[in-house]
């Protein structure tokens, strides 16, 4: 079995958690079987390694944005990304497709090349409708886009049990065609380490509070900021965003930071090895996320043994065991986030108690060597219900 990976997102050129896992995933997997990874951008022949294959792609330049920046311009450059991976070669026995981005792709492959198709959703067009705001019109085609290949693919892999659920109520799909495949991490790379001078670097203090994310509502960056003023003096709020969803709320995050005195901006993504040291020195990980279909952050704080406070949303509820490796709140509720943080950095023996725990459950549930064994299990059933409906 040979698995092709179509993914906008591929390291070391990410954004977000898609990229992360996209990466990760074809590296377990490219142990089981020969992969071939399709994503964005121009990708040179050496990045290639003897295990997976690496090809990139660039939109046409007809339909870029041009001087007039239409809002919708990344929908139709995503299109011709996707005809051009459908056009070239397949050899591959299943097509996965990861984001929106690169399921009309997938979808082009499964009809031209005649091989199953999976898709995993990281997150969902109608649980996001700011993203309106980004895409203009665009999002009404990205949405499409997303129904038509849900709908049509073979396996839909969901990254919790809820968001099987939104999947089941928001497209035609049959359940038996939706699994539940969770995240993983490499427990080896997040790792709780003793060194700290990333910290003085970035002029970060302890104790502090960490937020590692994008720069979107989505992840309840501005609400983190409202508990900032909340906490108790000396504590620092450390924030490590960047990709801002458009420019203004990137212009709105400038604005609001230096009202609080207490926040540290790193505005830039963070290298593993440093976002290592940042994790395991934190008295708090902290996640606001009003909508997170799963949170692959919360796993990489608990692997460096650092206590979480997050939203009780989405696939969290998945990750974090309340009271156990960290606090739920309700999401958008600033004074809760304050509150359940200050629970944690006044009781020292019980973050550190949490902490331990969370290495503990990332180590038996969220390793990526079970992850890409249950993914290769899934394309297997693909390939033979696609079998039996081609004869």
């Amino acid at each position: 079995m040979k698995a092709l990976l179509l993914t906008r997102e591929y390291p070391p050129h990410i954004y977000g958690g898609a990229g992360v896992v996209v990466g990760q995933l074809a590296e377990a997997l490219g142990r089981l079987m020969p992969v071939e990874v399709r994503c964005f951008g121009e990708r040179a022949a050496t990045e290639s390694t003897n295990r997976i294959a690496l090809r990139g792609y660039t939109p046409w330049d007809r339909v870029g944005p041009g001087p007039d920046k239409p809002l919708y311009a990344p929908a139709l450059e995503t299109l011709s990304i996707a005809l051009a991976m459908a056009r070239d070669p397949v050899d591959a026995q299943v097509a996965h497709a990861h984001t929106w981005y690169a399921d009309m792709a997938g979808l082009w492959i499964r009809t031209l090349h005649r091989i199953p198709l999976c898709v995993t959703l990281h997150s969902m067009e109608p649980l996001r409708p700011w993203k309106a705001d980004q895409l203009g019109s665009g999002y009404l085609l990205s949405s499409w886009i997303e129904k038509t290949a849900v709908e049509a693919a073979d396996r839909v892999i969901a990254v919790s049990r809820r968001m099987r659920d939104d999947i089941l109520e928001h497209f035609k799909v049959d359940p038996e065609r939706v699994v539940v495949i969770h995240n993983g991490i490499d427990p080896d790379k997040f790792r709780r380490t003793e060194a700290r001078e990333v910290l003085a670097r970035r002029g970060v203090r302890e104790p502090y509070v960490l937020f590692v994310g994008r720069i979107t509502d989505q992840k309840g960056i501005f609400h983190l900021l409202d508990a900032a003023s909340k906490l108790p003096p000396g504590v620092q709020v450390v924030l490590c965003a960047s990709a801002p969803d458009t420019p203004e709320i990137e212009a709105r995050l400038k604005r609001a930071v230096p009202e609080h005195p207490n926040v540290r901006w790193i505005g830039e993504m963070v290298p593993v090895s440093e976002v290592v040291q940042l994790y395991s020195h934190a008295a708090v990980f902290a996640c606001p996320s009003v909508y997170e279909p799963f949170g692959l952050i919360n796993l990489e704080a608990m692997a460096c043994e650092t206590p979480v406070v997050a939203s009780a949303v989405g696939g969290i509820l998945e990750v974090v065991e309340d009271g156990k490796t960290g606090l739920l709140v309700e999401p958008g509720r600033p004074e809760a986030l304050a509150a359940a943080i200050r629970s944690v950095l006044g009781d020292p023996a019980r973050a550190r108690a949490m902490g331990r725990a969370g290495r503990l459950r990332v180590e038996a549930q969220f390793s990526w060597a079970s992850v890409a064994e249950r993914t290769r299990d899934v394309y297997a059933a693909a390939i033979d219900d696609f079998a039996r409906t081609e004869v």
